[in-house]
């Protein structure tokens, strides 16, 4: 049976990371939405609602819009919609957030929502509040419990301090697949080639979650159309280990993301790139020599081989 277009099932949320416990309520809505041939609908906030609420507080972002808009697709949803996030919106009481918005225009038949859920002016709606609008607008509220495991709760909140701590593990637990930071590849200071280990310099979006200082083992893709990684093709990640931080043996001041991309001879310049981080390997720090750090970079890309190979 085709889907009914007339209503659908919305899930709401922020859903940055499209984490473990998102897929969870995903999955609720496209099976529910499947069951009742309607088209599934999620609904997301640009920018996030924290920024316009308390402005000069955007969280970091584990993923950019594109990349959520791809993550959902691949779980089940059929329309990816952003609902622009302004100082009107926030005001909204929630009676005139669910008639005007979920009812009017989006005609739902169900919402699926987390139970941890706030909408509405000063976040007084929940989802009680959403039962009964339900209720009074025809339409069913599906609640869905928090997904953790060993007593930590999946949330975007955790996996950023995860990130900012540098456990890569932790955040891969979490969101079911290794953090990426996404950028276009920029000129840096040429260091890395004049040690013998060219880097790609990344420059990432503004307010995206950077892991703490330190040296990773991850993998480096290739977004852009057309572009390639040595002899790989567009898409098909190539190993890296990836540098974070100021270069203290060179007295640097300004924090940089690089990947040293084995075994590639392209030109990356101008690229947008992926960067997965899947295991930290040592702590950013300053060498004595050159030759000290040359030795060790040398470790870094011979433990990146270890751990990367064991993962194909």
């Amino acid at each position: 049976m085709p889907p009914d277009w007339g209503r659908c099932v919305l899930t709401i949320g922020v859903f940055d990371g499209v984490h473990r416990g998102h897929a969870q309520l995903i999955s609720r809505a496209v099976k529910s939405a499947a069951a009742r041939a309607m088209p599934s609908v999620l609904m997301t906030f640009d920018p996030h609602p924290m920024e316009v609420v308390r402005p000069g507080s955007h969280p970091a972002q584990l993923t950019t819009l594109t990349r959520r808009a791809d993550l959902v697709e691949e779980l089940g949803i059929d329309v990816f919609c952003v609902m622009p996030f302004t100082q009107d919106f926030m005001k909204l009481p929630p009676g005139r957030y669910v008639h005007d918005l979920l009812v009017e225009k989006l005609h739902v038949a169900e919402v699926v929502i987390g139970d941890n859920f706030t909408f509405g002016k000063k976040a007084a709606g929940d989802i009680e509040t959403m039962r009964e609008l339900g209720g009074r607008f025809g339409f069913e509220v599906d609640g869905v419990k928090l997904l953790g495991e060993h007593a930590v709760t999946f949330s975007s909140t955790y996996i950023r301090a995860c990130v900012d701590a540098g456990d890569m593990d932790a955040a891969a637990e979490a969101l079911g697949r290794p953090h990426r930071v996404e950028g276009v590849v920029v000129h840096g200071d040429g260091r890395g080639r004049e040690l013998g280990f060219p880097t790609a310099n990344v420059a990432p979006p503004m307010h995206a979650a950077i892991p703490a200082d330190g040296v990773y083992a991850g993998w480096f893709t290739v977004l852009a159309p057309g572009a390639t990684v040595g002899t790989t093709r567009p898409g098909k990640r190539a190993m890296a280990a990836i540098s974070v931080g100021t270069n203290p043996t060179f007295s640097g001041r300004t924090r940089t993301v690089e990947a040293f991309v084995l075994d590639h001879d392209a030109d990356l310049y101008g690229q947008h790139v992926a960067v997965d981080f899947v295991r930290n390997l040592r702590a950013m720090r300053r060498f004595d020599s050159i030759e000290d750090l040359v030795a060790e970079i040398d470790r870094d890309v011979e433990l990146t081989r270890q751990v990367l190979g064991a993962q194909q």
